[in-house]
């Protein structure tokens, strides 16, 4: 369990993220366009899991705008925004802002946020993902993890692209 803020007040997710060096476990997320993203299909890339708890919140959006705009300039690397939206949302989102470097995934039937340990277990976001970030390389292995101590700030977004 690690404990983060929201405004100041601290809540918990149900475990930690993964370490670095770990096997990145797979997961099933749904797209945009309702089709499932699975890690295993994106083997032989490496990933960046841009983790949030909600597309229609201020913090969110930007990171999926700032890492929409970094992974243009990665031909290797796939950045896949994840949350518990629904897909229409995330599709409506990228649709507006004219993203269209990034994939987006829905873990709303799915046990990704066990699975990372990083859904919230209690206070106002229960049952959403907290903001993390986990880079993970084309042979599964996760060589970056972050969980955003204060939900409302924004990742290390150079931690993450460094590591690529």
């Amino acid at each position: 369990m690690a404990t983060v803020t929201l405004k100041g007040n601290p809540f918990e997710t149900i475990g930690s993220l993964p370490s670095v060096g770990s096997k990145a476990a797979d997961f099933s997320l749904v797209q945009a366009d309702l089709s499932e993203v699975t890690l295993a299909s994106l083997a032989g890339k490496k990933v960046v899991l841009n983790i949030f708890p909600s597309i229609d919140t201020p913090t969110c959006a930007t990171s999926v705008r700032k890492f929409n705009e970094q992974a243009a300039s990665f031909s290797d690397t796939v950045v896949l925004c994840v949350s518990m939206d629904l897909p229409f949302a995330m599709a409506r989102f990228c649709g507006a802002e004219g993203i269209d470097n990034v994939l987006v995934g829905s873990g709303f039937r799915s046990s990704f946020g066990q699975d990372y340990g990083l859904t919230f277990s209690n206070g106002p976001l229960a049952g959403l993902y907290s903001r993390s970030v986990v880079v993970v390389d084309a042979d599964g292995t996760v060589l970056h993890a972050e969980q955003v101590a204060e939900t409302a700030d924004e990742p290390d977004y150079q931690a993450a692209i460094a590591v690529l």
